[in-house]
């Protein structure tokens, strides 16, 4: 066990670990999907709430510049778990979906023309499928996608050779949901950056597992969601290098993102307002900066060996089951344990598993191509996060053997 965290006390931090479902103690492993929330943030959405709640920015009476100031310190805070060079290359967005929207309706529709090729991998969530499909039929744009092995890793080889003069932007995912993957970002960025691609990384499930850096990544684009990463809902952030962000028009129209407006001509705000119309998400903005410094409190390394463990720890005992296929077995991975039983659908475990407790993902996990590689419909999914224990791991076993039972 992890001597350096103490998981009893973490867990004491997160009240809803106390809820009994269906008569049992709730065991939460659905973390790829949300991650729960310490009261440390629940704590900082009310306190805003009963304390400061105002408009940002515009203001001049006490409450407003409380808030203006709160909201600009999780910027800077975020700028500091990314390691970017400026404040005003983040930009808060309402997800990593609604980062890699902004990058494909502005970066995209200006940049790239007919016959230029878009990158993506095998292994994508629709939301880095989608927008780049959309533009692809708008520009008469190409989309190639990057093969994989049977373990779930890249076949980087194949990148190497997807890569040409025609290639002019490359999205990838930093860790995949479905898989838990961990993908070699750093040399993805180096290739592309060769014969002169941007890159696009879709960080959703890096964030609360490994330590990001965008100068070192040498990224174009890095986005994510922060209710992943123990803050909350709705709120994300798009990193982009300055000069990409200058050059881009506006995604939204409105307040905030304009300097002066006329009937005649509106004058852009400049960065990061630009991207930023309207009344933002200022609570839940706030709050992920607790969310940040409880992860700080505890030690990302720590809580990425303590998850390590936990994962080695599931993937030896269900491999004991019967009958059970681990989906996605590659050498570096986070926490994310996907996998079929012979004969029994996801979904009908799913439901015996919730009736004991355990809460798990099934279905196709918005990685519909990647089930079809596989020649799957689906799998179930079990991801841990720091608050989820080894006795936690034996009830998943016990209740999967319950399933085997039932159905099998």
């Amino acid at each position: 066990m992890n001597n350096a965290l103490d998981i009893d006390s973490i867990r004491n931090d997160f009240p809803i670990l106390n809820e009994i479902v269906n008569g049992k103690q709730l065991v939460y492993f659905d973390n790829a999907a949300t991650t729960q929330k310490p009261r440390l943030v629940l704590d900082a959405l009310s306190g805003y709430y009963e304390h400061y709640n105002a408009n940002i920015h515009r203001g001049i009476h006490h409450l407003a510049e409380k808030a203006t100031s709160a909201f600009e310190l999780s910027r800077r805070r975020l700028q500091a778990f990314l390691n970017a060079t400026l404040a005003e290359e983040v930009i808060f967005t309402y997800g990593t979906t609604d980062g890699i929207n902004l990058v494909a309706q502005t970066y995209g529709r200006k940049f790239l023309k007919e016959g230029d090729e878009i990158i993506i991998t095998t292994m994508e969530h629709h939301s880095n499928i989608v927008p780049w499909q959309m533009l692809c039929e708008e520009k008469g744009c190409i989309l190639k996608v990057i093969p994989i092995n049977e373990d779930g890793e890249l076949l980087m080889d194949e990148y190497e050779k997807l890569l040409s003069e025609r290639t002019k932007f490359v999205s990838v995912v930093h860790v995949s949901n479905a898989l838990g993957t961990i993908n070699p970002v750093k040399e993805i960025v180096e290739k592309a950056h060769r014969i002169g691609a941007k890159v696009l990384i879709d960080g959703a499930q890096a964030s609360s597992h490994l330590t990001i850096d965008v100068q070192d990544l040498d990224c174009d684009f890095y986005t994510l969601s922060l209710h992943k990463i123990y803050g909350p809902t709705g709120m994300g952030i798009l990193y982009g290098k300055k000069e990409l962000l200058d050059a881009m028009p506006p995604y939204r129209g409105g307040g905030e993102m304009i300097k002066e407006v006329t009937f005649a001509k509106t004058t852009y705000n400049e960065l990061p307002y630009k991207f930023e119309a309207g009344t933002p998400n200022i609570a839940d903005v706030i709050a992920s900066k607790y969310a940040l410094d409880y992860v700080d409190t505890l030690g990302k390394s720590n809580i990425a060996a303590y998850e390590n463990e936990l994962l080695e720890y599931a993937t030896s005992a269900v491999s004991e089951i019967e009958g059970l296929e681990i989906i996605g077995k590659a050498k570096e991975k986070v926490s994310v344990l996907s996998f079929v039983i012979d004969g029994i659908h996801h979904q009908d475990m799913g439901v015996i598993l919730d009736q004991q407790g355990i809460a798990v993902r099934t279905g196709h996990h918005c990685t519909q191509p990647l089930m079809q590689r596989f020649g799957i419909t689906g799998t179930t999914r079990a991801s841990f996060a720091v608050y989820n224990t080894k006795e936690e791991i034996d009830r998943l076993i016990q209740g999967l053997h319950k399933v085997k039972k039932m159905l099998g």
